[in-house]
């Protein structure tokens, strides 16, 4: 194993580390917090956040292995079983973020109606609309026996090596891509877009309101004054980062990886397995952003994650001060006697 595979091997095995500890992170806040289940967005991101636990502890590890041995990592059976939740995954994970654009891009312009068209009935009906059209793929693929150890990705998921299958394949795989990544990043885009131009449009509104309540404040302060600009700018400025971010990471992680399985269908393009290596990672790398894109960096988690710190923190305390109390017991009996 040279250098190159050996850094490969590590980027996968900190994402590995980061994805774990981040997505069990996001269940346990799910399970602690009874305001965050209540709420739609909780079923796509339970949903989101297991598909992110079982990629970790299944497809990632035997990809780890596969860059570390140079070969298929396990025997076909399971090796085809990763394959098919690779595939299954890898579709459900895309469709649950274009999911959970929807439901922001109903919160933000339907405010008021938000909880009548947005209940957990409507999530759990487009949970399942997810799995279903995530698992057509990888059944198909089953049936085709499309489903073995690539050695460009030095991992288990969508392969064919009959050359005769050669174009049948390459449509299966275009397929494939348009209908997971190319509809999740249209769907992204539309959203957050309109999402954008809502929030630019209730920020406006409240510069115009703020501006005038400075104009009638003759006397005030030019500090306040220039802070109240200041907080205008940033207000603007924090849509667009959300956004840019949503979508951003979507891109980075899933591109790469998406662009490199449409061009292997052409033999024209010769593809470094370092690189097909690293586009593998740089996918499994969505599943360790997800948490803090989509979760650990909003209020009501970061609230549950104090919560259970304190629990924590808390039972340590009590633990530590019995034994405290034991010891103290045990030294204080020999002397009464």
């Amino acid at each position: 194993m040279n250098s190159w595979d050996a850094g490969l091997a590590g980027l996968l095995a900190g994402t590995m580390g980061v994805s774990l500890l981040s997505n069990a992170l996001v269940l346990l806040c799910l399970l602690h917090s009874a305001d965050i289940r209540r709420q739609a967005p909780a079923l796509f991101t339970l949903n989101l956040t297991c598909g992110n636990l079982l990629c970790t502890v299944v497809n990632m590890p035997l990809t780890l292995a596969g860059v570390v041995a140079q070969r298929q990592p396990a025997g076909d059976r399971l090796c085809r079983l990763a394959a098919f939740l690779d595939t299954f995954l890898a579709a459900n994970s895309m469709l649950s973020m274009a999911a959970l654009s929807i439901d922001r891009w109903v919160a933000v312009v339907f405010p008021l109606s938000y909880r009548a068209k947005m209940r957990l009935r409507d999530a759990a009906l487009m949970v399942a609309y997810t799995w279903l059209h995530a698992l057509a793929f990888p059944a198909a693929a089953v049936v085709l026996s499309w489903l073995g150890f690539h050695q460009l990705y030095a991992s288990c998921t969508l392969c064919s090596r009959r050359p005769d299958e050669r174009l049948r394949f390459a449509v299966f795989t275009g397929a494939f891509h348009a209908l997971s990544f190319l509809l999740s990043f249209v769907v992204l885009c539309c959203t957050y877009c309109k999402v954008l131009k809502v929030a630019r449009f209730h920020c406006r509104r409240i510069d115009v309101i703020t501006m005038q309540t400075l104009v009638l404040l003759v006397d005030i302060h030019p500090s306040v004054r220039e802070r109240c600009l200041e907080e205008q700018k940033r207000r603007r400025q924090r849509a667009t980062k959300k956004i840019s971010t949503f979508i951003g990471t979507f891109l980075v992680c899933f591109a790469p990886y998406v662009v490199t399985r449409l061009v292997e269908l052409s033999s024209a393009v010769p593809i470094s397995s370092h690189w097909g290596v690293l586009s593998k990672c740089l996918a499994y790398s969505k599943a360790a952003s997800d948490p803090f894109v989509y979760s650990l960096l909003r209020r009501q988690y970061r609230k549950s994650c104090k919560e259970i710190l304190n629990r924590v923190l808390h039972r340590r305390s009590l633990r530590s001060s019995g034994l405290t109390g034991d010891s103290h017991s045990q030294n204080i009996l020999p002397a009464s006697e």
